[in-house]
This record gives C-alpha cells, sequence and structure tokens, in this order.
C-alpha cells in the first residue's frame, strides 16, 4: 500500500485510517495538523491551542492500531470552548468567565478513549449566543470559503477548523443552530443529535433544556462516527437518555418528507438560495422518495419563543452572577440579548411553556404521515459588512429553519449539496423526530453523495461511500428471519402476504447457537444465545409493516418467539429466538453457520 504525502493527505476519518494502515505514524499526522494550523494565519480560529508535544506524546501513548476497537484511533479533534478538557482554560469566549476544568466533559471523554486526539479549544460567539460567529473578544474567524461571508455561529472556530482541514471533526453545541448554521457557510456536515442523547456534562450551558453537543465532519460517516463513540447514557446529566446510535443503515427507500410551501418558504430575496433547494428536493424526488409542500407557519410561530420568549431568561440563567457583577465582560450585543431577560417575569415563563405545548400538538399535526422534514440549512448568506450595519437582523434571519428545531425535539443534520449558481455552497437540513438520528443521517449520506462534490475549502474531492442496503422505514419493523421465513424458503409467503420486504442479508454477532428443531415439516430452526459453543449464524433482514407485528406474532408456535438479536455490526434487531426448553431432542448445526447450509447439505 503507498502511503499518500501527508501535506496531501485528506483528513477525513477514513482516509486518515488507511494511512495509518500504511504505516504512518499518529505522530506526524498530529505535526502535520499543527503545521496547517500555522499555515491558515488565522488566530481568531482557535482560542487555545495544545502543545504539539502534549499531542503527539498521548498519541505514542495509544494502543495498537484496531480501528473497530478504537474507531477515532489517531483521528484530531478540536473542542468548542464552551466544553470542559482537563487541565485546558474554558473561557466561553469571556475571559472574565474561564475557568481551569480538573476532569473532561463527559462526551470528550469518550471520544479520547476511542483513540481520537484533541488539538484546541475553538472560537466561538460569546455563551454560545449567535448564528454568525462575530461576537467574540478574541476575533471573527475567516470563513473558510470567502473572508468576506461570516463564519456563522455560535460554533464558529469548530466549523472552520474543519472546513480548512486542520481537524478530522470538531464538537460544537447546538441551541438555535449553532451546529447547522455554520456547516452550511462552509460546506461541511453538521450533525445536531437529539436532545439528551451526548451528556451535557462539562458543557457551559446556553439553554441548558434546549442544549446539545454537535458535531462537525468532513463526511456523514466522519460525523456519525465521532456521534456514536460520544454517544452514553450519563446518570450524572439529568437531561441525558438513552439514544440509539447503530451503526449508520442503508439508504432508506421511499421515504415522505416534507418541504415549506411556496406560501412559507422564505429566502429573504436570495433566488440562488431558492434555485440551489428546489434542486436539493428533486435531488430527493430522483431517489424514490416523496416530497410534499406544507405551511410551514407553525415552525416559524415555535421559533419565535426562542429569543422573543421566556427562553430568554434561561440564558441569563446560565451567567447571571457575572452579569450582575461584571455586565461590561460581555460582548454588547451577548449582553443585549441577555439583559432582555429582565424584562420577562415567572408568569411570562409559563406562558411559553403553554404557548410551546399549543403549538407542539400544530406542529404535530403538520409533520403528519411525514417521515423527515427537508429545509435549506439557511435562508441567504450575509458578509461582515451586513453584520457591522445590523447586528440583530442577519442573525435572526440565519435562524429562519434552525430555531424551531430543539424546542420541537427534532434531530437534524446539515449537509453539502453542491455550489450555488454563483459560488457560494448549498446546504440542506433533514430534520426527523427525537431518536430517529440513524434515519435522518443515513439519507443524509446518500444526499450528500449525490449532490455535493467537494469536502469543505479543502479541494478533496467527497470520498465514494461505501455502500449500504436499504433500511426499514419508520412505520416498519426490521425483523431477523433465521429459518424458514427467509426468502424462497417455505414460510416466507407469511412475511410476504403483511407486507414484509427484505433489506439485506448478514450475520449475527458471534454469540449464537443454531439448532434443527423436533417437529413436523416444515423443518424450523432454533437460535439461541450463548457464552460457549457459539458462531456467527447466516441471518436475513426484513421489514414488517408495524400495524401487521401483532398478526405475525400470533402465528408463531412455540418454541419459538421474538426477542433481540445482536448482528455482525453490533446493532441489536428484533429476531427469532428459541427457549431453551424447545432444544430437547434437537440436533444442533451450529458448525453449518446457517439454515440454507444445513438445507444444501441434504439433511432438512
Amino acid at each position: 500500500m503507498t502511503l499518500t504525502p501527508l501535506a496531501a493527505l485528506s483528513f477525513d476519518i477514513a482516509s486518515l485510517h488507511a494511512a495509518y494502515a500504511a504505516g504512518a505514524s499518529p505522530a506526524d499526522v498530529l505535526c502535520e495538523a499543527f503545521a496547517r494550523i500555522a499555515a491558515a494565519e488565522d488566530p481568531a480560529i482557535f482560542i487555545h491551542l495544545r502543545s504539539v508535544d502534549d499531542a503527539v506524546a498521548e498519541a505514542e501513548g495509544l494502543p495498537p492500531f484496531d480501528p473497530a476497537a478504537f474507531p477515532l484511533w489517531g483521528v484530531p479533534f478540536a473542542i468548542k470552548d464552551n466544553i470542559d478538557v482537563a487541565g485546558a482554560p474554558t473561557t466561553a469566549a469571556c475571559p472574565a468567565f474561564a475557568y481551569l476544568p480538573d476532569e473532561d466533559a463527559f462526551v470528550v471523554a469518550r471520544l479520547r478513549a476511542a483513540g481520537a486526539i484533541w488539538l484546541g479549544k475553538t472560537n466561538l460567539d460569546q455563551f454560545a449566543t449567535g448564528l454568525v460567529g462575530v461576537r467574540s473578544p478574541y476575533g471573527v474567524p475567516r470563513n473558510a470559503l470567502d473572508p468576506q461571508i461570516v463564519p456563522g455561529g455560535s460554533s464558529s472556530g469548530s466549523a472552520v477548523a474543519v472546513a480548512r482541514g486542520l481537524v478530522s471533526f470538531a464538537l460544537g453545541t447546538d441551541t438555535a443552530g449553532s451546529g447547522r448554521v455554520p456547516a452550511a457557510l462552509n460546506n461541511i456536515v453538521g450533525l445536531k443529535p437529539s436532545l439528551g442523547a451526548l451528556s451535557g456534562t462539562g458543557m457551559v450551558p446556553a439553554c441548558r433544556t434546549l442544549d446539545t453537543i454537535s458535531v462537525f465532519g468532513l463526511t456523514v460517516d466522519d460525523a456519525w462516527t465521532a456521534t456514536r463513540a460520544a454517544c452514553a447514557f450519563d446518570a450524572a446529566d439529568p437531561w441525558s437518555r438513552p439514544v440509539p446510535m447503530s451503526a449508520l443503515p442503508g439508504t432508506p427507500q421511499g421515504l415522505s418528507i416534507g418541504i415549506p410551501d411556496a406560501a412559507s418558504i422564505e429566502f429573504f430575496g436570495d433566488a440562488a438560495q431558492a434555485e440551489a433547494f428546489a434542486a436539493a428536493t428533486e435531488t430527493l424526488r430522483s431517489m424514490g422518495h416523496s416530497v410534499r409542500e406544507i405551511d410551514f407557519t407553525p415552525f416559524y410561530d415555535v421559533a419565535k419563543l426562542l429569543y422573543d420568549g421566556a427562553w430568554v431568561a434561561e440564558r441569563m440563567a446560565a451567567v447571571e452572577p457575572l452579569f450582575r457583577a461584571d455586565p461590561g465582560a460581555f460582548h454588547p450585543v451577548t449582553a443585549q440579548i441577555i439583559g432582555a431577560a429582565d424584562r420577562l417575569s415567572a408568569a411570562d415563563a409559563f406562558r411559553g411553556l403553554y404557548r410551546l405545548a399549543a403549538l407542539k400538538r400544530v406542529a404535530a399535526a403538520a409533520m403528519a404521515g411525514l417521515d423527515l422534514l427537508a429545509v435549506p440549512t439557511i435562508p441567504t448568506f450575509y458578509t461582515l459588512a451586513d453584520l457591522t450595519a445590523d447586528p440583530i437582523g442577519p442573525n435572526s434571519r440565519l435562524g429562519t429553519y434552525t430555531n424551531f428545531v430543539n424546542l420541537l425535539d427534532l434531530c437534524g443534520i446539515a449537509v453539502p449539496t453542491g455550489p450555488r449558481r454563483d459560488g457560494p455552497p448549498g446546504s440542506v437540513t433533514l430534520l426527523a423526530r427525537g431518536g430517529q438520528d440513524a434515519l435522518a443521517a443515513s439519507l443524509a449520506r446518500s444526499l450528500h453523495g449525490r449532490a455535493a462534490r467537494d469536502m469543505g475549502a479543502t479541494g478533496h474531492p467527497l470520498p465514494p461511500a461505501a455502500a449500504l442496503g436499504p433500511q426499514a422505514l419508520p412505520s416498519e419493523l426490521p425483523l431477523v428471519l433465521v429459518g424458514a421465513h427467509m426468502a424462497g424458503l417455505p414460510l416466507n409467503p407469511q412475511i410476504t402476504a403483511l407486507g414484509g420486504r427484505f433489506l439485506t442479508q448478514t450475520k449475527t454477532a458471534p454469540h449464537y447457537r443454531l439448532y434443527r428443531l423436533k417437529g413436523a415439516p416444515p423443518a424450523r430452526p432454533g437460535l439461541i444465545r450463548s457464552e460457549t459453543g457459539a458462531a456467527a449464524i447466516d441471518v436475513e433482514v426484513w421489514a414488517l409493516p408495524l400495524a401487521r407485528v401483532g398478526e405475525f406474532l400470533a402465528a408463531i408456535p412455540s418454541p419459538l418467539g421474538l426477542g433481540r438479536v445482536e448482528l455482525a455490526d453490533g446493532s441489536l434487531v428484533t429476531g427469532f429466538l428459541a427457549e431453551p426448553f424447545g432444544l430437547a431432542g434437537a440436533e444442533e448445526i451450529t458448525a453449518l453457520g446457517g439454515w440454507r447450509a444445513f438445507l444444501a447439505a441434504g439433511t432438512g
């Protein structure tokens, strides 16, 4: 295998791991990353940089290269400076607020345990209040594609660091769109997970009930890999909740996708942006999905609550001691926004909650029958000069399609869709209900591969994604079949008659034993989990309409039943299992590796 010169190496994770497999050294890669940071000549990207020697020392302590066990092995990343790293100052872009944490944030600790090496803390709109990236005493990071355009915020430094290929991925945070708007402005992927999926322990809050750590990457695969590594339930975080983050599934088929209708879509006069979104919509249709226009007014009404309602007071709650003691320590625009909390009362907070509850019902009705929403990530672009002239208006307009998302507990992912006719990058955000992160990301992966060309501002083309099979729809149950119900076998008509459809052929994890059960024809297998004598067993995964699952379950004879089967990729999927009592008189066929092999042996 030929070793790519490090200066020419793309920092997407697949390319890095290929270089490591060919013999590249993590220490050399990290030195290259710091050289790129120096060559960028933009001191506003990072607030704090780690020493090269410290990063190299951590890299040299990594276990042997094993990307399966350590999916982020040797991968350089950056951290927004409102997220803690032990021994490095956390400022939230406010020097008077700075402190030195003793521990890594929960998410940072998980990423480092997965093999990632942090390089620095990135700049942001102060206290994560803003979508423009210009509200920081540490300067304004230059947009990676056009220095006249705002970099986007609040996660400005993180987005620019990824877009310029200085790091492989970076952590941001997202309350109103801070993990998506900068992605759109810098031609990269911005993944905003479901609320509670990534622990907030060690994160400086903005609106704690709405905040989530987010991930920027050059590709969907990179963002998803980092998110999976970071995702775990954290009992110390009262907002943490278990959210499934399995291996990224294949391309979803036949989705119903909602977009803003002609009367409610808003581009603020930007015709090129409207054309870019229309083109992306046509791409979704060409992929076999149904696109339906809906009135977006309910979503805009929710968005207004974020800065016009009581959630402004939540921002005050996060910083009130410093704000009361030293208001001059705040950026003037940040102080203006947070100071508006003093006009609100406790009664206003309750009225805001009541209004949100009512609007959630309306928004849910608007999404009825839809699997996802697709929206422009941003409605238009703004320059630094625009923000000098009006510090508030452009910021508000950049949040047109992002401000409502966390209030409605949606997950989302922003993906580039190729350059507009006038040059700036196009971007679409796919939004799904909370907990359906994999659905949004899998569609984003396919859309990104079809619509985009380059990664960020690196000049590297988007690498072809590995082919993945189709996945179940939200209205379907993925079902692992191990025997006579598989395609072409005697009981398969029971599946197809209920609307079941084939998804993929795969194997279980190597923890199962397979038996030929006693009984009248047709012959049936029994699969059990075992700590001894186990192997990986060939299976098929089908999708069964949720409305027909009960009917199917009622037809399953004892000792068979449905349980959770672990597949080779580590995912847990509903499937056939046998109760141990049913193995009396059964013939073990584990060594054959699957039911079809048993039948081919002529003994079934």
